[in-house]
């Protein structure tokens, strides 16, 4: 390897030194301390999450699985550094994370490495955060067993090769990612609090089971909200033809059924997926609700989205239900997505690996409904809550991206 290539695309002002190819036992030592006097009891078993990094078993998972005795587990102090030596989703080598919080103990599969004056410890798990990274240097090192396990000692992981920095330049990059992690870790919460809020609406804005009143309402609206089947408030039809085989990257804009898994939400306005026009194809007007006629689980296929514009393409495997002037499409799709309608939908639904639901299974439906005016002031505040959803998400999102390509730019 050549000294010009031993330097990151990105660097902070004032760094022009080459990064230093040692092995990894340079900058890590293995630590051989025991809970031997119990020190630390089950309270403190530590578990090492992709996600979360390290933390408390108990807090994290709601239980320890540890045995009787945790006398033999590995002491982790703060600032440690733990291999998992197990196989996750993207890392079929362990994962390597330092731990920032308290002292605890780690079962023996794991192995435990105090950082030498050369490196940061925070540093060393960010440098092994960029999957490939980890990856490639593990992978020369580590046999794997028949049962998928990893056969590596503590001592013969850190027998590859990384490339360092000094530690000045270690400590302006972990400050750069922590930065980067904290406006992750925000808007992840901000997130996570606004989902809360929308299922706990969801179930307060619309009648429980047996009541025909909400327990929340808009000021001025209190009558009673009518009930019927659905199959006497709308029409039913099917989409037409098409897969993900037919996409192309311009065409006519298509909703095929998969994307109400992963894409959309309550109100579709904007399409990214394309197709070449096939004859007898079904169009939106700008009135329908979709549901998929497909999926994995019974719970997952029990939604709908109102498709907002005309002249989008109706994909198969998708239930058209158009609704009757009385009925608010954005008002039906929330409620054929949640509450009593979605629960009675996933009753419904039939397959074992995939499973289906009809458009006689949706005219059944139960609908609960309120003055149109009611309906409209409903599905519009879930539009615009959804729509805060998805601007929290594409900023979360991009902040990911940003932090994936520094771990790609800024290290060799």
């Amino acid at each position: 390897m050549t000294k010009k290539s031993n330097v990151p695309a990105i660097r902070f002002k004032g760094f022009t030194d080459t990064w230093e190819q040692r092995y990894l036992f340079e900058y890590l030592e293995v630590s051989n301390a025991k809970n031997t006097n119990d020190v630390y009891t089950k309270q403190d078993v530590l578990s090492v999450s992709g996600d979360y990094g390290i933390v408390n078993q108990i807090e994290f998972q709601g239980r320890s699985f540890a045995g009787v005795s945790v006398s033999n587990y590995g002491v982790v102090h703060t600032g440690d550094i733990v291999y998992t030596k197990s196989p996750l989703n993207s890392n079929p080598y362990g994962i390597i994370k330092t731990n920032k919080g308290k002292s605890g103990i780690v079962s023996t599969l794991y192995a435990v490495y105090h950082p030498k004056e050369t490196v940061i410890s925070d540093f060393v798990q960010t440098y092994f955060e960029q999957h490939a990274r980890m990856n490639n240097y593990m992978h020369p090192l580590v046999n794997k067993g028949a049962k998928n396990d990893m056969k590596v000692s503590s001592e013969n992981a850190l027998k590859g090769l990384v490339i360092f920095p000094e530690v000045e330049e270690q400590h302006r990059i972990v400050a750069l990612f922590h930065k980067v992690d904290t406006l992750i870790t925000l808007h992840q919460r901000k997130l996570i609090k606004l989902n809360n809020v929308k299922k706990s609406l969801l179930e307060k804005m619309f009648p429980k089971n047996g009541a025909d009143k909400p327990e929340i309402r808009f000021a001025g609206f209190t009558d009673a909200w009518e009930q019927r089947e659905l199959r006497t408030a709308a029409t039913f039809s099917k989409g037409s033809g098409y897969s993900k085989n037919d996409l192309k990257e311009n065409g006519t804009p298509i909703i095929l059924y998969g994307r109400l898994y992963t894409k959309y939400e309550t109100v579709i306005s904007e399409v990214d997926t394309f197709v070449d026009v096939q004859p007898n194809s079904v169009f939106s007007t700008g009135h329908e609700v979709v549901v998929p006629a497909s999926g994995e689980t019974a719970e997952d296929i029990s939604r709908a989205s109102f498709v907002a514009k005309s002249g989008i393409l109706l994909g198969g495997d998708l239930n058209i239900i158009t609704p009757a002037e009385y009925i608010n499409p954005v008002f039906l799709a929330l409620t054929i997505s949640n509450g009593n309608q979605q629960k009675e939908l996933s009753k419904r639904a039939q397959g074992k690996s995939v499973v289906h639901i009809h458009n006689s299974d949706l005219e059944n439906v139960v609908l609960l409904y309120p003055s149109y005016e009611e309906q409209e002031k409903i599905g519009a505040y879930f539009s615009k809550l959804d729509s805060l959803i998805t601007l929290h998400q594409r900023k979360l999102e991009k902040l990911q991206q940003i932090k994936k390509s520094l771990l790609e730019k800024m290290f060799v």
